[in-house]
């Protein structure tokens, strides 16, 4: 009973945080679920209302979608996600951890910095954003993290950022929930009771956010992002680092 109320309050606020930021149900439910029942079964169990409130944004926010970077950073990134997803019972260790959160809060440093401001990425590097954010999403299991700090490279409003991002982790849903209902399709039967919980709760957080995203600058929110990536970034790197001692 505590699990599945602790799933309810943690669905609500991912379900905000990725309203506005891109990316949050992963990163903040995964950790829950891997407490309860190890870390590979909870990346495919998240993934299911990943998926469904991930679908329902894109829908709220489709008007936003920027085509030219959904096209050259999505679809590399959903292919980078399909390997990293089909690779992650095998490779999965704490140096793509660390390596992931160094990442995180190199790009978090970056904007809070202003350097981020510099850089924009084009044509080629555009296409290798996408296919490196998609395979260490897919490995460690935390995909929208990596994708919208890939993203704060393209320069985008808030609404395209989002919704762009949003965009894409719904094609990388599509690519890679199959393999994981085929891989764990028994185990995620037995935890619908959680599941529903959680589809329940994120969609609820996806309509609070919404509002929200509606109401704050383009400076705040970029600041928002930021931090909420330094935050996720020191997470991952302690997880990374813990086994070593």
């Amino acid at each position: 009973m505590l699990f599945d109320v602790l799933v309810a309050i943690a669905g609500v606020v991912a379900g905000g945080i990725a309203s506005v930021a891109g990316f949050g149900i992963g990163s903040i439910l995964t950790p829950l679920f891997a407490y309860r029942v190890g870390t590979k079964l909870a990346v495919a169990a998240v993934s299911i209302p990943h998926f469904i409130a991930t679908t329902y944004r894109f829908w709220l926010l489709r008007k936003s979608v920027d085509r030219h970077t959904l096209v050259s950073f999505g679809i590399m990134s959903a292919a980078g996600g399909l390997c990293g997803a089909l690779l992650n019972a095998y490779a999965a260790n704490p140096v793509l951890t660390i390596i992931f959160g160094i990442i995180l809060i190199f790009v978090a440093l970056s904007e809070l910095s202003g350097v981020a401001q510099q850089m924009r990425f084009r044509g080629a590097a555009a296409w290798a954003a996408g296919a490196v954010s998609g395979l260490l999403g897919g490995l460690v299991g935390n995909q929208g993290g990596i994708r919208s700090a890939a993203l704060l490279g393209f320069q985008e409003g808030k609404e395209a950022f989002v919704a762009t991002a949003t965009a894409i982790g719904v094609i990388v849903d599509v690519a890679r929930l199959p393999v994981y209902v085929i891989k764990e399709g028994r185990d995620l039967a037995a935890m619908w009771v959680p599941i529903s919980i959680a589809i329940v709760a994120t969609l609820i957080g996806t309509i609070l956010g919404k509002r929200y995203l509606e109401h704050i600058s383009q400076a705040v929110f970029r600041r928002t992002v930021a931090m909420l990536l330094l935050v996720l970034g020191a997470y991952m790197l302690l997880q990374g680092v813990r086994p070593f001692f």
